[in-house]
C-alpha cells in the first residue's frame, strides 16, 4: 500500500505492507523502493515491512541533508510516523550505508541489522577516484546515460547473457533520476566515514549478503566485516553480481528469513 508523510518540505513516499514483526528496506543508488517488490511480496505475510523511496529517489524529492547521516535522520522520521518503537533494518549497497548511519546515530531502536551487498568501510582511494570519474561523467553526459552505461555491470555476466530483460526492468525502474541528486549521493558515498568498528559494538544480529560477481561490493571487501559482529549471518549468492534480491530472489528470500527469525 502507497503511503506518504511529510518531512520538512519534502513529502517521503513509501511502500507498507503485511503485519508481524517490523522491517524496514532501504534501497541502493540509481534504485527505487521497487527494487525491493519480490522480497515485499515474500515475506509480508509474516511481516510487516516498510520500504521507502530514498530522498532523490523514486517518487521522493531531496530533502535538504542528502548525507547518509541526513538520510538516517529521514529514516528516523518514518519510524516515528508508523509509530515503531523498534524494527529491523536492511540496506542494499547504498542503503546499507544509511542503515549503518542510523544505527550509528540512533543505538537502542534496531533488533537486526542487514547489509546486502554494501560494507562498513569508508572508500578506498581507489573507489573514490572512481566516484569523481562518474561525477565528471554525470554531470557531462546526465544521470540516464550514467545509468545506462554503469547499471548493466552490476548483474553478473551471465544474468546479462541469459536474462536481458531483468536488466532492462532494472533501467526502466531508475527512469527520472537527477544528475544533481545522483552527484550528491557520491559526494555523500565519498564523505562516509568508516564504520565497521560500530559491527563490533552491537548486540543485535547482523546480516551479511554477498554476490560472487559482485563488482561493486568484491567478496574480499565483505569477508573482512565477517568477523567483526558478535552475532553474523552471512550468506554468499552464487549466481549472482550486485543484486541479489533480483537475480536470485528465492535464495535472499530464505536468507532473509533465516535472519529475521533469529532477530
Amino acid at each position: 500500500m502507497q503511503q506518504r508523510f511529510q518531512y520538512e518540505d519534502t513529502t517521503i513516499h513509501f511502500i507498507l505492507k503485511g503485519t508481524g514483526p517490523r522491517i524496514i528496506l532501504l534501497h541502493g543508488f540509481g534504485e527505487t523502493a521497487t527494487v525491493w517488490q519480490d522480497t515485499l511480496a515474500a515475506l509480508s505475510n509474516d511481516y510487516e515491512i516498510a520500504v521507502p523511496d530514498v530522498p532523490g529517489s523514486g517518487q521522493t524529492n531531496n530533502v535538504a541533508d542528502m548525507s547518509m547521516e541526513g538520510l538516517a535522520r529521514v529514516v528516523k522520521a518514518l519510524a516515528e510516523h508508523l509509530e515503531w518503537k523498534e524494527f529491523v533494518l536492511i540496506g542494499h549497497s547504498m542503503g546499507g550505508y544509511i542503515a549503518l548511519a542510523f544505527a550509528d546515530l540512533f543505538p537502542g531502536i534496531l533488533r537486526g541489522l542487514g547489509l546486502f551487498h554494501s560494507t562498513a568501510y569508508a572508500d578506498a582511494p581507489e573507489k573514490i577516484a572512481t566516484r569523481r570519474k562518474g561525477i565528471n561523467f554525470i554531470r557531462e553526459h546526465g544521470a540516464k546515460a550514467f545509468l545506462e552505461t554503469t547499471s548493466p555491470n552490476l548483474f553478473a555476466p551471465h544474468t546479462r547473457d541469459e536474462r536481458p530483460e531483468l536488466v532492462d526492468e532494472f533501467l526502466t525502474a531508475a527512469d527520472g533520476f537527477s544528475a544533481d541528486t545522483l552527484v550528491s549521493y557520491y559526494e555523500s558515498m565519498i564523505n562516509r566515514p568508516d564504520r565497521s568498528e560500530l559491527l563490533s559494538r552491537v548486540s543485535y544480529p547482523v546480516l551479511i549478503v554477498m554476490g560472487k560477481f559482485d563488482q561493486a561490493i568484491p567478496m574480499t571487501d565483505a569477508l573482512r566485516l565477517c568477523k567483526l559482529p558478535k552475532k553474523a549471518y552471512i550468506h554468499t549468492l552464487t549466481q549472482s553480481g550486485h543484486l541479489g534480491m533480483l537475480e536470485e530472489p528465492k535464495s535472499s528470500y530464505f536468507l532473509l528469513r533465516e535472519f529475521l527469525a533469529g532477530c
